[in-house]
């Protein structure tokens, strides 16, 4: 697996030499976006408005929009160097609660931990630790230049730390609209039959049983087109008109001098006759 992040994770005087690797992948089928016309592949260039021109990565800098067409101009050393000093700093597991004190909104995304050199005893510790009291770790930790919250608990036989949201990220639920405040005109029957169809689905928790079916059927689309040769080649680029007419105008050119060298050497010696004559006369 790519290690993403190498660092230290501590609780107590107990320091743990660990990597982080993606524990999951996005397996969304990528559709590329063509001109109908040509088939060719869009293409999307950065283009500065008031200049009116491209321009490149070496000519962008990040900056804060404080208030509308007002920024504050970030330097890339001041935010490497910001980036460095937090990166560098031990992961360290503030408290330990229970997993299900925290409610799923909070997840983001999740990382296996795997012990770096010299860590992997510190690491069973830990690991064992956690299995028994059942508790997990709240822990702080910097990916990509942006300070998370995080928990570290233990998923089959591996660490697993997740990144969860801050509580100032979740929405406040009295912001969603039209919510209907508590019910009063259900029926004991209404309840009591929506119960029942709650117990005759539920199920112990089987995560293979779901597929992704419209990405399956996305796939055998694109094969079934695919071996009936449905399939289409992106035009190449073409060459300016007025590059292709400079092209002709020299290629011409270059043709007519090398007629006017093969008939110059010929007008030289008709002209050394002539003078032969003269003299001769």
């Amino acid at each position: 697996m790519h290690t993403m992040w190498k660092g230290t994770i501590s609780f107590g005087l107990v320091n743990i030499p660990i990597k982080l690797h993606a524990a999951t992948e996005n397996k969304d089928i990528k559709l590329r976006q063509l001109h109908e016309e040509c088939k060719s592949p869009i293409e999307y260039k950065k283009r500065c408005p008031v200049c009116d021109k491209e321009i490149s990565n070496e000519d962008i800098v990040k900056a804060y929009e404080y208030a509308k067409n007002k920024f504050v101009v970030l330097d890339a050393e001041d935010l490497e160097n910001l980036k460095k000093e937090q990166e560098d700093k031990s992961v360290e597991i503030l408290d330990f609660v229970k997993l299900e004190e925290i409610d799923p909104i909070y997840f983001d995304r999740s990382y296996f931990m795997s012990p770096n050199e010299g860590g992997t005893k510190a690491y069973g510790l830990l690991r064992q630790a956690l299995s028994d009291t059942g508790k997990i770790g709240i822990a702080k930790i910097i990916i990509r230049s942006k300070e998370q919250l995080a928990i570290v608990r233990v998923y089959e036989n591996t660490l697993i730390m997740e990144t969860i949201h801050f509580p100032d990220e979740v929405r406040n639920v009295a912001d969603v609209p039209n919510v209907p405040e508590q019910t009063t005109d259900l029926s004991k029957k209404e309840v009591s039959t929506a119960i029942t169809l709650i117990d005759q689905l539920t199920a112990e928790f089987e995560p293979e049983k779901y597929t992704d079916e419209y990405r399956t059927a996305l796939m055998e689309l694109i094969e079934a087109k695919r071996n009936n040769e449905e399939v289409t080649t992106a035009k190449q680029e073409t060459t300016p008109e007025n590059v292709t007419n400079l092209m002709e105008a020299l290629e011409k050119s270059l043709e007519s001098t090398k007629e006017s060298k093969k008939i110059a050497p010929k007008r030289k010696t008709a002209a050394k006759k002539t003078n032969r004559k003269k003299k001769t006369s």
